[in-house]
């Protein structure tokens, strides 16, 4: 699996416009930005995840010959544009946030610096990967927050919308916190954890349970999760896993990973039941692991339950983002160079708020309290400014301008998020490893407030405008309404 040739992965209209470009002499450099404006389920946050395949797409991107057939036989374009693609390739600068960072509504995750017909050209393959994969990276660490620091495993490769989504989803998933994928390809491309047990038919095409039982101990001896609902939990499943499990200990057998598996059912009742008979029979370290349509809201749920489950395999709603299947990124002009070299900022209007663009040449800044380490708020600027740490700091809603926050000197840190990964169209950033994205999410993950994990009304962090950056945009929307 590999994005090797991607580069006919675009909307008609992104050629359509380079050609346009090309015609008129425009080469102007520009800045657009990706950013996305509400958080996937009204949650309180996301994760940022796709930045790998970004930099293999843009690594790769070039019209080959067919691609420059095809484009001949729509009858769109001209020779002289075909001939300038055939030796095209991206020359410019790209920024951003690296993956499995949390991240907040408006904020650039993807800078590109670029003359416009090479940042147009890129704009739908980088929304396509940012958007999919932080959508399943966020929910993934929905879900990990729901278990309460159990095992989740992903499992929804054959729901999936088709082999990309499978394989990517599954890295996204493992980058927001599971902690292994049943998806084989994706465990060799990315070096992920695979895990599974078996199926109900293995249970079926033995005379009984038991049998079945015994022989997957015979050959999965360290990895014994036995499923345990075919035919009846606890009068049959459970008793019947107990029995191997006796076995294999009376055989010598060390238990080591070892337990059960249900995957329907009243998941609270039967796993407090398959529980205390598990212990009674001084099994206490065996594994109960659940299945069956899960989700964050219904692990939060059989929690609340007290459900004796330690481990979940999560398959559909994550791997689909269920109930809500789009993340809702967006790619906007935001500044473009005169021949002086300085960006002129662009802004793009909207009757609705949210929809106004923040213009400029920007950058993210992430403030945290000293004390705790948690995020205070976000503060968008632009590039050059300078801020001092141990000096007093206001920040202030950009939209309710009322809301403001004084930031004691010495009271606080600062981080700049976005990292430089393209200079003059060569990579200079190296990709961590997708567990090292992980341990790096997590981390992410704990600087921010409980309050703002929670499903149901989660507290808001503020993403703020620098005064210099608000002065600027408010300059712009009064020349506007002149």
């Amino acid at each position: 699996m590999t994005t090797n040739h991607l580069t006919l992965l675009t909307d008609l209209y992104e050629l359509t416009m380079m050609q346009g470009y090309f015609k008129t002499g425009n080469q102007d450099s520009v800045v657009f930005d990706a950013f996305y404006r509400a958080n996937p389920d009204n949650g309180g946050y996301a994760i940022c995840a796709g930045l790998a395949q970004i930099i293999e797409y843009i690594e790769q991107l070039h019209f080959d010959s067919s691609d420059i057939s095809y484009l001949r036989s729509l009858g769109m374009f001209e020779e002289d544009f075909l001939s300038y693609l055939e030796t095209f390739h991206f020359s410019g600068d790209l920024y951003a946030v690296p993956e499995g960072t949390v991240i907040f509504p408006r904020e650039p995750l993807v800078k590109v610096i670029a003359p416009i017909m090479e940042a147009q050209l890129i704009e739908t393959a980088i929304l396509n990967i940012l958007n999919h994969q932080s959508l399943i990276a966020t929910k993934a660490a929905r879900v990990c927050y729901a278990a309460q620091g159990d095992g989740v495993m992903e499992f929804g490769l054959r729901r999936a919308q088709g082999p990309d989504a499978g394989v990517y989803g599954a890295r996204a998933a493992v980058i927001g916190g599971c902690s292994g994928t049943s998806n084989v390809l994706c465990g060799k491309l990315f070096g992920i954890p695979v895990k599974g047990t078996h199926a109900h038919s293995w249970i079926m095409s033995f005379p009984d349970e038991f049998t079945a039982f015994s022989t997957y101990a015979k050959y999965y001896p360290e990895s014994c999760i036995l499923l345990v609902d075919t035919y009846d939990t606890l009068k049959s499943g459970v008793p019947n896993a107990i029995r191997v499990f006796q076995q294999m200990r009376e055989q010598g057998i060390a238990l080591v990973n070892y337990g059960i598996r249900m995957d329907s059912g009243d998941l609270a009742y039967l796993s407090k039941k398959a529980r205390k008979m598990l212990d009674q029979a001084g099994f206490f370290d065996a594994v109960i692991s659940a299945s069956n349509d899960l989700d964050e809201y219904l692990i939060e749920n059989l929690k609340a339950q007290g459900a004796a489950i330690t481990s979940w395999g999560v398959g559909t709603n994550l791997i689909t983002s269920k109930n809500c299947p789009a993340f809702g990124g967006v790619y906007k002009l935001a500044a473009i160079q005169n021949q002086q070299g300085e960006f002129i900022p662009k802004i793009k209007l909207s009757e609705n708020t949210e929809k106004v663009t923040n213009p400029g040449n920007k950058t993210i800044y992430r403030i945290y309290e000293k004390d705790s380490g948690k995020i205070k708020a976000d503060l968008i600027c632009l590039e050059g400014e300078a801020f001092d740490c141990e000096k007093d700091l206001r920040i202030f809603d950009p939209i309710e301008t009322w809301k403001y926050t004084n930031l004691k000197g010495g009271t606080y840190t600062m981080r700049r998020l976005p990292v430089q990964v393209f200079d003059k169209g060569q990579c200079i950033y190296q990709s961590p490893s997708v567990m090292e994205i992980r341990n790096y999410c997590q981390q992410e993950k704990d600087t921010l407030w409980n309050e703002t994990k929670r499903f149901a009304y989660p507290s808001k962090v503020y993403v703020d405008l620098s005064d210099e950056l608000f002065e600027m945009k408010r300059q712009i929307l009064r020349g506007y309404s002149k």
